[in-house]
C-alpha cells in the first residue's frame, strides 16, 4: 500500500528535518544555543503535528506533543536563564 506524497507530508518531512537538525547540532558543537536547539525541536514538533493531523497517526501525535512541550520548557529555562544573567551583570 503506498501513500501519495502530498503537501502534508512534505511539512511533515521538513519537521522531521528540523528535529535531525538539532539533535545533530546539539551532538557536534560543545557548547550549543539553547535557543538554536530548543527554536528548532519545535518548529520540527510543530510541521510533524501539521502533517499528523491529516495523516493521523495518534502514537507519533502523542510524541510531538511532548517534544513540543519539552522544547517550550528549554526556551523558558534559557530566558530564565539569560534574565537572571543580565541581572547578575549589572
Amino acid at each position: 500500500m503506498t501513500t501519495p506524497l502530498d503537501t502534508y507530508s512534505i511539512i511533515g518531512f521538513f519537521g522531521t528535518a528540523c528535529i535531525i537538525a538539532a539533535y545533530a547540532y546539539l551532538t557536534y558543537v560543545d557548547k550549543p544555543n539553547p535557543y538554536i536547539l530548543h527554536g528548532t525541536n519545535l518548529v520540527g514538533a510543530a510541521l510533524l503535528t501539521i502533517s499528523l493531523v491529516v495523516h493521523t497517526n495518534w502514537p507519533s501525535l502523542v510524541l510531538e506533543g511532548f517534544w513540543a512541550a519539552i522544547a517550550i520548557f528549554g526556551l523558558v529555562k534559557a530566558l530564565r536563564m539569560r534574565r537572571v544573567s543580565d541581572k547578575s551583570a549589572q
